[in-house]
Formats: structure tokens, C-alpha cells, sequence
């Protein structure tokens, strides 16, 4: 711990004189680049915050994190590995699904489409189907009721209360031949999950018996899908109820299909940090700088205090407490800004684009259409650690070379 006279002492040496104008000025560009290194990265790392959440968000939402199907086909005692799994400590729900490669036809216009049976009370536990439709209620889909996804009805001209037609590729044998099935589905709901993953363009959901009857898996079903508390625990869980279930069965889960492109968007996160450091970096070198000059600047201060009693730990003391100061400020600076701007960052865009006329975010391209920003405490306390460091390893040189001042040579040239 610094004692008051190194705090004294070093406070009094940030107040410029007149002749030391320059090395004050250092040091405050030093500060406000600090500060600046610090709202940056603040600000950048929060934003990257948000687009992972949303990412995950709109993933997860329509996404199973675990999906259970049969080695040896279809799922025909799904209700007792149901009620196993749930009782799986960390489970939360499961749903059972059915589902179909198809092609939908519309007013002369084909699209191919994965049909999806569900049953719609338990489909609210897995996944926010029923929030992210746009018209509809998926109570609606028995009876051959359909929901689209926003980007198929969108294709086609599709509107609730039309009718489509579905083909499977699986044939029924009749007196004419082998013939494709064919189902006619009146639509009562469109959804949208955002076009980021596709979910839009390519599923439609459709009853669990209705799938059944088309497809003719009597009471089988493809597989069951999971939901669970933390999402990240996926493998553990998957570990856990293939033991439980045995070999017969195929247990998967998210990261098997997406765990590289979300580890990706991690990594992505870390090398920002890394990169945005080096401004907190030359800030630094700055500080280097300024308090070299300090110390050329006070030779004969240093070597009055030192005739005075005063020991080369505390001299060295004294250049650290000021660095460290002008650390300190331009870190509560940065802090103070960057919580501000990473807080009203999406209003800010927003506003921009709006006075601009020009639409920067598409939806298509980064999943959402708008900035969005989660600040986490670990990441402040991260950021405002490593430019705290960074200040007081910066202090450490010119600290060292003012407590080697010889007394003599310092007072040779007064």
C-alpha cells in the first residue's frame, strides 16, 4: 500500500507548471486514451454480447437442444421414453415430431418443404413457436391445419386460409400403380424466426396425427426433441440419457450440427478483445513517454527528497502513484462513457440510419435487423482489470529510473 506521502506527492506532480506544459499534455492524451481504449471496448464487446444472444435466441427458440430418434427407424414407445427423460435431472419438457422431406404446391408454384408434425400443447414446452407467429394458433393445426414459415408464404402468395397440397416421396400402391401421396392443408398460421438459419424458408408444422396418417407410421413418430435448463449442458445431458436409454437409440444434441459456428462467434468475441486492447496499448506507451519526461523533468526534486530522507522505494512509489492515477481517470472516464454509449448504442444506430435514409443491419445478412447490446459485469470488470494493469506496468520503467537518480549529477546542473 502507497503511503500518503507517495499519494501527496504524486498528485502534486499531475498539476502542470508552466514549464512542464508539454509532459501534462502527454499525460492527458495518455488519459483520453485510455478512456477511449476502454468505451471502445466496452461498447464493441457488449454489442457482440447482444448478437450472440439474439443469435441464440432465435436458435433456440425454434431449435431442440436434445433430439432423441430410433437406430432402427421410428420411435413407437415414445411415451414411456418420454416420461424416462423427463425425469432426467435438468430436462425440462420433451415433444414428440414426425417429420417429411415434401413438396408444396400453390397456384401452379412448387417449393420443397420439411413437414413437421408436432403436438401443439407440448411443442409450447421445447420451443416459442406459438410466439413467433405472426397470424394464427397452433391449436389450430388439428384436422390437417398448417402453419408456414413467413419466407414460404411469402414465395408463394400464401395467406391464412388457403389451401396447399403436399407430396411425400413415399408411395401408396393402388390399382394404377405406385402413386405419390398427396394431402390438401388449410392453412392457419404463418411464423417468423428470422431467415438466419432458415427456418422461414423450409419448415411447415403441421398436426402430429395428420403426419402420421400421410406418412402411415401408425403411432410412430421420428423422434423426440428436448428442452433443458442451460443449454451449454447439452453433451453432459446427452451422455446421461444415452446410458439411460441404451444402444438402440440415437441421442444428439445442438452442438453436434452448430457447437463450430457458435464456438466460432466466440472466438470471434476474444479476438475483438485482443485486437481493441492495443488501443488501451499505445495509450500506454504514452503514459511511458510522459513520465520519462516527468522524471528527466524533476531530477532536482528527486534528488532534494532523496537528501531529505526519503529512500529510492518511496521515489519509485511516487512516479507509480502518478501513473497509476492518470490510468485510473482515463479508466473511469472510459467506464463511465462507454456504459453510456453501450446502452444507448441500438437508439443511436437507429437514429442514424433514420437521418441517413439507409438501412445498415439486414436480418438477411446478420440475423437481426437492428444493433443490439447486453452489457456484462464480466466484461467490465475484465476491460477496466487489464487497463488498470496496463497503467501500472507502464509506470514501472520511469518509477524504477527516477529512484536510480544520483543525487549529485541531479543537483550538478541546478
Amino acid at each position: 500500500m502507497f503511503k500518503p506521502l507517495a499519494l501527496f506527492v504524486g498528485l502534486r506532480y499531475m498539476k502542470a507548471r508552466k514549464k512542464t506544459h508539454f509532459v501534462s499534455f502527454i499525460s492527458l492524451t495518455s488519459m483520453l486514451g485510455i478512456g477511449m481504449g476502454v468505451m471502445v471496448l466496452i461498447t464493441v464487446l457488449s454489442v457482440m454480447n447482444g448478437f450472440d444472444e439474439e443469435i441464440h435466441s432465435r436458435f433456440f427458440d425454434m431449435a431442440p437442444e436434445i433430439t432423441i430418434t430410433a437406430d432402427d427407424g421410428l420411435l413407437y414407445d415414445w411415451q414411456a421414453i418420454e416420461k424416462q427423460v423427463t425425469e432426467v435431472p435438468g430436462v425440462v419438457a420433451a415433444s414428440p415430431f414426425v417429420t417429411e422431406q415434401g413438396l408444396m404446391t400453390f397456384d401452379g408454384q412448387v417449393t420443397p418443404v420439411m413437414m413437421t408434425g408436432i403436438v401443439p400443447d407440448k411443442e409450447k414446452g421445447v420451443t416459442e413457436l406459438q410466439d413467433k407467429l405472426l397470424l394464427g394458433d397452433i391449436k389450430n393445426l388439428p384436422h390437417f391445419g398448417m402453419v408456414l414459415g413467413r419466407g414460404i408464404a411469402d414465395n408463394l402468395g400464401i395467406m391464412v386460409g388457403d389451401k396447399v397440397t403436399v407430396m411425400i416421396p413415399k408411395a401408396t400402391v393402388s390399382i394404377a400403380g405406385m402413386e405419390p401421396r398427396f394431402k390438401r392443408f388449410n392453412v392457419v398460421g404463418i411464423f417468423s424466426a428470422g431467415s438466419g438459419f432458415g427456418f422461414d424458408n423450409k419448415i411447415a408444422f403441421v398436426d402430429l396425427k395428420d403426419a402420421q396418417i400421410l406418412s402411415q407410421t401408425d403411432t410412430g413418430v421420428t423422434g423426440l426433441k428436448l428442452r433443458i435448463e442451460n443449454i451449454y449442458d447439452a453433451p453432459r445431458l446427452s451422455e446421461i440419457i444415452q446410458q439411460l436409454l441404451g444402444g438402440s437409440y440415437s441421442v444428439d444434441n445442438w452442438t453436434g450440427q452448430f457447437g463450430a459456428f457458435f464456438q466460432a462467434v466466440k472466438m470471434e468475441k476474444t479476438m475483438m478483445f485482443m485486437i481493441l486492447l492495443l488501443i488501451i496499448a499505445v495509450a500506454a506507451f504514452n503514459l511511458v513517454s510522459s513520465l520519462v519526461m516527468l522524471v528527466n523533468d524533476k531530477q532536482a526534486d528527486i534528488a532534494i527528497l532523496r537528501t531529505m530522507g526519503a529512500t529510492p522505494k518511496l521515489i519509485m512509489k511516487i512516479f507509480i502513484v502518478q501513473g497509476l492515477l492518470v490510468g485510473a481517470l482515463g479508466t473511469l472516464l472510459g467506464l463511465i462513457f462507454g456504459l453510456l454509449l453501450a446502452y444507448n448504442v441500438t437508439d443511436i444506430v437507429n437514429t442514424l440510419q433514420n437521418w441517413l435514409g439507409v438501412h445498415v443491419l439486414s436480418s438477411s445478412v446478420y440475423w437481426v435487423d437492428y444493433l443490439p447490446s447486453k452489457i456484462m459485469l464480466s466484461d467490465i470488470v475484465k476491460v477496466c482489470g487489464v487497463a488498470l494493469l496496463m497503467s501500472f506496468v507502464a509506470t514501472l520503467y520511469p518509477a524504477l529510473r527516477a529512484s536510480k537518480t544520483v543525487i549529485t549529477e541531479a543537483l550538478h546542473h541546478e
